[in-house]
This record gives structure tokens, sequence and C-alpha cells, in this order.
């Protein structure tokens, strides 16, 4: 049985705001900071015209899956996105 590193490796699944045009992009990744990072730098291809981005939202989970599984399910169904629209509702407002 392998020991548990001390600190685990996360995945998040993330929310930005574009500050150019106001609209929300979804993602995942095991680095929030960097790939923040990424997307303000203009280096994603399918963001780099929105650019700069602000963090609205992240939720964290220990299995890489399970993130995927969430990422997906908020873009590809409309009542989960919308569910987390309301309930972030100030967050989105605030910037």
């Amino acid at each position: 049985m392998r020991p548990m590193p001390l600190t685990p490796i996360m995945y998040y699944v993330y929310v930005l705001k574009s500050e150019k045009d106001g609209n929300l992009y979804i993602g995942s990744t095991n680095n929030l900071e960097r790939r923040i990072h990424e997307h303000n730098s203009g280096w994603i291809r399918s963001t780099k015209s929105r650019v700069p981005f602000k963090l609205v939202y992240f939720e964290a989970y220990t299995a890489e899956q399970d993130a995927r599984l969430r990422e997906s399910r908020l873009k590809l169904r409309s009542r989960a996105f919308a569910q987390l629209k309301r309930r972030i509702k100030k967050c989105l407002e605030a910037i």
C-alpha cells in the first residue's frame, strides 16, 4: 500500500468571467493559478480574444475523473450551469 502524500493533488473546475465582454468560461485543471495565467496571457486559443479574465468560482476535487465529469455537466447541461449561476449570482455581479 502506497503512503498518502501530505498534500494531495487537487483538480479544479473553475468559472472565469471575461472583463472584456462579460461572458463566462468553464474549465478544469490541476493547477488553478497557472491555468488562469495561461488564459490571461492569451495562450489559450478559445479565450484569447476575450482577455482579461477574473476567477469567479471554483470547486476542488481529489479525483480528476470527478472534476472532468463536473466540467462536462456544466458545459453540456444548461440546467446545471443555470443552477450554479443562481448560486453565485452576487459573485457574478461583483466583477
